[in-house]
């Protein structure tokens, strides 16, 4: 008879030992197995978690070792009044500091043309046909920029289909055609252009390029742009604006270097009163000023040093949550807990943060307020060591040293932040100290999952060997049962 399932020769619970043995034998190292996987995988998260910080903390000093960063300029504004905002500025870094007043005495605009009245020989109605016969084409140009663009004119096409069709054009720069109804029969329907191009100059032109006598309603001049039908009733003009008593012009509503490396946009014009026209008033109006102030961006940087501070704060913080030591049984170490590489990171920090910047006459960032307290961050202290609190030092730092405060982060020689960046680019970057680690614990993870399918391989040649082995138990134990039960048959 063959022994189909462990047992049931022999009646024997042959399957359930062998389960047990082979869980005594799995257990152990499957445990070990386990144990070694986790702690790779609290590796490379505890890695990935600090690279993060780090990575933050250096966007940040990033930010504080570039000059062109830290030594912004800041325009500020003080327009007439809080209900209006006549002009907006940029500046550039190397925008020189200065104070001026501006005047916004006119805003660019585009040129406007319109049909002849009615009676004139415009248009009675926007169903009234621009072409009776034939076809011709309109061509619109400003010559001054080259902009230009055609529409194809065909008999009996209406006023209104005009305007749509040079609304629509794919080419169209800038013009927007619309009808005006006068409600009176003298003035009809009245079609009229505005053109966005701005400037003294760029007026609008239409060109009758087939020279059809019905289109001349529509144009301004010939196929030779010779003739003069529709002339502009508002021409295209400059921005005009007085800075500092000098008159400026801009074809634009920007105003680009007017004051060297500053761009300012007028937005409206300023507000005035009226009064007796004079020699200092040809106008016959008192405008009101507005004030541009360039100076350092002192709100900027110290924005910039409290993100420099939050983050290595961050950093020392994420640095106590990987490498504290449970303080029980029950409390896991962190999961870098007692790594030295870790360990050197917060001491180079350390380190950098209290040193002296010779390149700077404030010396360190003590002067600045900045101060390191019992638990290794970095705090603007409250204490005030005879030479004000963290904050005061800081302020007055600002106001009235403020390239040392850049140099002292951003000197090439010594400069904290220059000397951080290169710190934690070692540990960062591709190549870095951390990279490397989290490759190689990777690797590691990778070993533990070909351990795994050679233990599993192994188990289950253990597991053929203790069947083959148990099997002929089985089979034994089956035959001397058979042969006990015939012999006491045969004594009966």
């Amino acid at each position: 008879m063959t022994i189909q399932s462990l047992g049931v020769g022999s009646g024997l619970a042959l399957d359930d030992l062998v389960t047990q043995l082979l869980e005594a034998e799995r257990k152990p190292k499957q445990d070990r197995l386990d144990r070694r996987e986790e702690t790779i995988e609290a590796e490379i998260s505890g890695l990935g978690q600090l690279k993060s910080k780090l990575s933050d903390f250096k966007d940040s000093v990033d930010d504080l070792r570039k000059d062109e960063a830290i030594n912004g300029r800041e325009p500020k504004i003080t327009n007439p009044n809080e209900d209006i905002s006549t002009i907006e500025a940029e500046a550039s870094s190397s925008a020189l500091k200065g104070d001026y007043q501006i005047t916004v005495k006119q805003l660019a605009s585009g040129s406007r043309i319109e049909t002849a009245n009615a009676v004139d020989g415009g248009f009675a109605s926007s169903t009234d046909s621009v072409l009776s016969s034939g076809s011709g084409s309109l061509t619109f140009k400003v010559g001054n920029t080259g902009d230009s663009f055609s529409i194809d004119v065909t008999a009996g096409m209406t006023l209104a289909q005009l305007r749509e069709k040079i609304n629509s054009s794919e080419n169209n720069f800038g013009v927007n055609a619309n009808i005006i109804s006068t409600g009176t029969a003298d003035g009809g329907a009245k079609l009229v252009f505005t053109s966005d191009v701005a400037g003294a100059g760029n007026d609008l032109q239409i060109v009758n390029d087939n020279n059809l006598a019905d289109l001349n309603r529509v144009a301004t001049t010939d196929s030779a742009e010779t003739a003069s039908y529709l002339s502009p009733v508002v021409n295209a003009q400059n921005a005009i604006a007085v800075v500092d008593g000098i008159a400026v012009e801009s074809a634009s509503n920007e105003f680009e270097n007017t004051i060297q490396n500053v761009s300012f946009t007028a937005n409206e014009v300023s507000p005035f009163t009226t009064t007796a026209v004079s020699a200092e008033f040809p106008e016959g109006r008192i405008y009101e000023s507005s004030r541009l102030k360039i100076g350092f961006d002192k709100e900027g940087l110290e924005e910039k040093i409290n993100k420099f501070i939050e983050n290595y704060n961050g950093i020392i913080d994420e640095i106590s949550k990987l490498t504290r030591y449970g303080e029980s049984d029950l409390e896991e170490d962190g999961a870098l807990a007692g790594d030295s590489m870790v360990r050197s990171i917060q001491s180079g920090l350390a380190s950098l943060v209290g040193s002296g910047v010779s390149s700077s006459e404030l010396g360190g960032l003590f002067s600045i307020g900045i101060e390191i307290d019992s638990d290794g961050k970095l705090e603007i202290g409250n204490t005030d060591f005879g030479l004000g609190s963290g904050k005061d030092r800081l302020s007055d730092a600002l106001d009235d040293a403020f390239d040392e405060v850049a140099k002292l982060f951003s000197s090439d020689n010594d400069g904290i932040a220059t000397r951080m960046y290169d710190f934690i680019e070692q540990y960062t970057s591709f190549s870095g100290i951390l990279s490397t680690r989290e490759r190689a614990a990777k690797d590691n993870k990778d070993t533990v999952f070909d351990d795994r399918e050679r233990f599993e391989l192994q188990m289950l040649n253990y597991e053929q060997v203790l069947r083959d082995k148990y099997l002929n138990l089985d089979q034994t134990v089956s035959r001397l049962n058979r042969t006990g039960n015939a012999l006491l048959a045969s004594l009966r």
